[in-house]
């Protein structure tokens, strides 16, 4: 008896811990885990915002589409992975139950598209097109279709298709080391939002994309809804309004397309359209373009690899802020700069001859014709090369030639940087190039890292290019030779190819526009912007996006002004004046610089850098053509036809009247005004 009352007592005082172990230690974990068992907490995705352009007009909008999605992490719990569920779900949408598998299978090395990017525990839309017939049969016998939801989702949609696509960007689901990544992410991601990936969808993702509610709902042993706990509305996204025009937009994005039928060779084209007085982009194009619209509902193999194709011109790529190309002469503009900088007369008189030799090698003119004396307006206005040449020789003697005695002064790398060339222009888009202004610290880099290269090159050879071109080859071999021994010296031929935007000069085409706008307008370098202001979905206004003035020419304004009424000759007694044959130069007075930059065993990069009206410029257009052949053959006309549609002049084929982009010949000065309900005020 006394053993059995000891065990007894032994046994109760075990269960008085144990419970005060329950109870007490452990309380809340049983609390919680015991509400986990009755309650779900969903979030409900916000409303992303739209993007309008200057005007108001919808670049990106909104519409509901019901989306039928499926949590993999469940199918893979059932017996089979869920096999029959989805051969049950592939009848009802008429699928094929391999495509669905696709669908839900994690993208990674080897996985062919459709797969899904994003983190493996959100739910995986499937179908984002289904009839209310469809999605009721699947609500309504969700015991034969557990880890099936359908709902409706708000989808994005792109009113001008093609327009603009690489600047707006797209949307793809979030990834799971993203989710892990950022900081409160998981409190404000819904599990079927989506996030910007490129262009003002990534830059200005997180105003776009609001806020997510909370729905806290009851569910039974099966997880059927029995009730709605606590609902918390979400938030929806702000509007993004841009000080692009979706009319000049479609202009530019038609003349470059024109102009790329136009060059038979030519495999990409870029234009910028930029507010002169306010750094605003009022137009960016790029092309080949494609439609973003491809991303919604998950994109093909096929699809997927033909945006990244070089066969293809590589559409996601905007040749706008992305693209380096040698400028050719439009870069001129800031090599004349130097000059004037570095002492040269504004009002001198320069030799053009035909053919000027830095060095021991004779550098020619175009078709090697001399013009005479002349001024350095004429010099801008005929496009003389061997006038910049020598200046640019007669620098680098200055500086020291081979033999560079302590800090070298290379006036014409330095204003180049002053123009904002050779660094990102700070564009509210991701992925900007910066281009490349060399110089001689420049060319000490790039030896260091390509000297064991050139010295094997020097050796070997080139073997695999002399199966096809053998001269090719014994130049490529006698180059690395040389830049094995002294690749690391400014030679003046660097410096001379320099003056003219060739050589190793690269820069993008919104670049060239931002130095443009600088030079024409008041001498302030500004960091464009596409993004104007943000405003809530009833109109009050959240935020207006400044321009941020980055630097100053340094140069006067009476150089400017200088420098701005010999570009104002160009179209009409210049380079340009073919292209702008028959325009009427009295309604509206265009300047600009023609640009033909050569590019080894391609054709000719065409551009044409301008603005207008020429007394007071408003408007800065630059238009690039790779591969399109002289400035004044392809990139010229291509803006002139922008010119036409902005300010409607000249006549369609058809003899009809263009009608103009912009009526008021100016850009939008006011925001759109958008009404409580959303709508915008005509």
């Amino acid at each position: 008896m006394i053993v059995l009352q000891l065990l007894v007592v032994s046994l109760l005082a075990l269960l008085a811990v144990r419970l005060w172990q329950v109870q007490v230690v452990r309380g809340a974990e049983f609390v919680e885990a015991a509400t986990e068992t009755r309650t779900r907490d969903v979030m409900v995705p916000a409303v992303r915002g739209q993007i309008l352009d200057s005007a108001g007009r919808a670049l990106v909008r909104n519409r509901t589409r019901l989306v039928v999605s499926v949590d993999r992490t469940s199918l893979n719990r059932m017996e089979g992975n869920g096999k029959d569920v989805l051969q049950k779900l592939a009848v009802v949408l008429n699928r094929r139950p391999a495509d669905l598998r696709m669908r839900i299978r994690a993208c990674g090395p080897g996985v062919t598209r459709p797969c899904w990017p994003g983190s493996p525990y959100q739910p995986i839309p499937i179908d984002d097109d289904v009839t209310t017939r469809e999605a009721l049969q699947i609500l309504e016998r969700q015991e034969e279709f557990p880890g099936v939801t359908a709902e409706v989702q708000s989808v994005r949609e792109y009113p001008s298709s093609t327009a603009g696509a690489q600047a707006l960007g797209y949307l793809q689901p979030i990834t799971q080391e993203e989710l892990e990544k950022r900081d409160g992410f998981k409190a404000i991601f819904s599990g079927v939002d989506l996030v910007g990936r490129d262009g003002l969808e990534s830059v200005y993702d997180k105003e776009l994309r609001g806020v997510p509610g909370l729905r806290r709902v009851q569910v039974d042993r099966l997880g059927k809804v029995i009730g709605v706990e606590r609902q918390v509305q979400p938030t929806p996204g702000d509007t993004l309004i841009t000080s692009i025009d979706a009319k000049v937009q479609a202009v530019t994005e038609k003349a470059l397309a024109e102009a790329m039928k136009s060059a038979p060779k030519a495999d990409g084209a870029a234009g910028v359209v930029l507010d002169v007085r306010t750094g605003r982009v009022v137009a960016l194009a790029s092309a080949p373009t494609y439609d973003p619209a491809v991303w919604t509902g998950g994109i093909s193999e096929p699809e997927y690899q033909r945006l990244l194709s070089g066969k293809a011109g590589m559409p996601l790529v905007s040749r706008a802020i992305k693209g380096e190309f040698a400028p050719g002469s439009t870069f001129k503009v800031s090599s004349i700069s130097a000059m004037l900088r570095d002492g040269y007369p504004l009002h001198g008189h320069y030799d053009c001859p035909g053919s000027y030799m830095v060095g021991s090698r004779p550098f020619n003119n175009f078709h090697g014709i001399g013009m005479g004396t002349l001024s350095l307006h004429t010099a801008l206005v005929k496009s003389c090369d061997t006038i910049f040449y020598r200046a640019a020789y007669e620098q680098w003697l200055r500086d020291g030639g081979l033999r560079p005695r302590g800090k070298t002064k290379e006036p014409m790398a330095t204003m180049a940087r002053a123009f904002g060339f050779g660094r990102p222009t700070g564009i509210d888009l991701p992925g900007e190039s910066a281009g490349r202004i060399p110089d001689r610290e420049w060319k000490k880099q790039l030896w260091n890292t390509t000297k064991t290269e050139n010295c094997k090159r020097a050796k070997s050879g080139y073997p695999e290019v002399a199966k096809s071109d053998t001269g090719r080859a014994a130049f490529l071999k006698r180059l690395a030779y040389e830049n094995c021994l002294e690749g690391y010296q400014w030679r003046p031929g660097d410096a001379a190819n320099f003056s003219i935007g060739q050589g190793d000069v690269l820069v993008t085409p919104l670049q060239l526009a931002a130095a443009y706008a600088a030079l024409v307008g008041d001498g302030k370098l500004r960091s464009p912007r596409l993004g104007w202001a943000l405003v809530r979905p009833d109109g009050t206004m959240v935020k207006e996006i400044k321009v941020p003035v980055v630097g100053r020419l340094p140069i006067s304004a009476t150089e400017r002004a200088y420098i701005r009424a010999a570009l104002s000759e160009v179209p009409s007694d210049g380079t340009a004046a073919g292209a702008f044959a028959g325009f009427p130069m009295d309604k509206l007075k265009i300047g600009g610089k023609t640009g033909t930059a050569e590019v080894y065993g391609k054709e000719d990069t065409s551009w044409f850098a301008s603005f207008a009206p020429a007394q007071k410029p408003r408007f800065v257009i630059v238009v690039m053509v790779s591969q399109g052949g002289m400035g004044g053959q392809t990139a010229a006309p291509a803006a002139r036809k922008i010119y036409e549609g902005i300010y409607g002049l000249g006549s369609q084929p058809q003899g009809k009247t263009i009608r103009a982009a912009l009526p008021a010949h100016r850009p939008a000065s006011d925001l759109p005004m958008i009404k409580r309900d959303g709508t915008v005020a005509r």
